[in-house]
């Protein structure tokens, strides 16, 4: 277990990766190997500027694209998802709050229990979504290593409040059975929606891009964004050039989607995080 990380005055705390997580990360590695080497011909030079598609939801892709440009890069940003907040009721007393993903304390911030919830400690995946956390008004954060397996044993061992269960903030597109994972070790939770990710369709200014060539790669963060790039190419009348890109995978259950639309030239990230992303980028 890793020594606490103190950020005051809040307290965050990370954990390391479970055994299951590191064969996880693996077989991602093992993926991204193999897809890496189905067409390398796109692979470019360390340090080159390259034209990179990001496709995730407005905010999150504003704040990659700035990184990306820092590193001299040129980025189109084309939301291929819209983050929309569902209305989140409560029904009982919890002992904490879990999240996966960053857009779940988001969609909390007008709510009225706001601070009923951001008294409670939170477990968060990983670095990410424990970083909105804290900005929203948690201050007892606990922080997974990235991976689903790892936020189970993270809350296991810490074992929160056994007298009330805890809160699991999700979107309506899940990977993975948290609640049933806790049920298998006592844990009781209780899932609440409290947000979805709409469907967007290609801008004008992607499909230009992709059909004078003015981009080589794209960015994918999640299996919704790539099975609606995969589409939306289709509906634009763009899939032979969309499959054709350099596509950069946060995991391998993204890569999959591509790989199965028919492109060749895929690559996953060693770990599923922003800076192993922008690694992913210049190797």
């Amino acid at each position: 277990m890793a020594a606490p990380r103190m950020i005051s005055p809040v307290t965050v705390i990370f954990a390391m990766p479970s055994g299951s997580a590191t064969r996880r990360a693996a077989n991602s590695r093992r993926l991204a190997d193999r897809t890496s080497s189905i067409d390398g011909r796109h692979k470019p030079a360390r340090g080159v500027t390259m034209r990179i598609v990001v496709t995730r939801p407005q905010d999150d892709g504003e704040r990659t694209a700035a990184a990306l440009r820092e590193r001299g890069h040129i980025v189109v940003v084309a939301p291929l998802l819209r983050v929309e907040h569902v209305p989140l009721k409560l029904n009982q007393t919890y002992g904490a709050v879990v999240i996966t993903s960053a857009n779940a304390v988001a969609a909390i911030a007008d709510h009225a229990a706001r601070a009923a919830l951001t008294a409670l400690p939170l477990y968060a995946v990983g670095k990410r979504s424990a970083e909105a956390a804290q900005a929203a008004g948690f201050t007892d954060i606990h922080v997974a290593g990235g991976d689903m397996d790892d936020l189970v044993r993270l809350i296991v061992e810490r074992r929160p409040d056994a007298r009330a269960p805890l809160l699991y903030l999700a979107g309506e597109d899940r990977s993975g059975d948290l609640i049933g994972d806790l049920a298998m070790h006592g844990v009781a939770a209780e899932l609440a929606v409290i947000y979805r990710a709409a469907p967007v369709s290609f801008t004008a200014e992607l499909i230009g891009a992709l059909q004078s060539g003015a981009v080589e790669t794209v960015l994918h963060y999640s299996r919704r964004s790539a099975e609606q790039f995969v589409a939306g190419a289709k509906a634009a009348g763009v899939a032979t050039q969309a499959l054709r890109l350099r596509q950069l995978c946060l995991s391998g259950p993204i890569a999959e989607v591509l790989i199965q639309a028919g492109a060749r030239n895929v690559a996953v990230a060693k770990r599923p995080d922003e800076p192993s992303m922008m690694a992913l980028i210049e190797t």
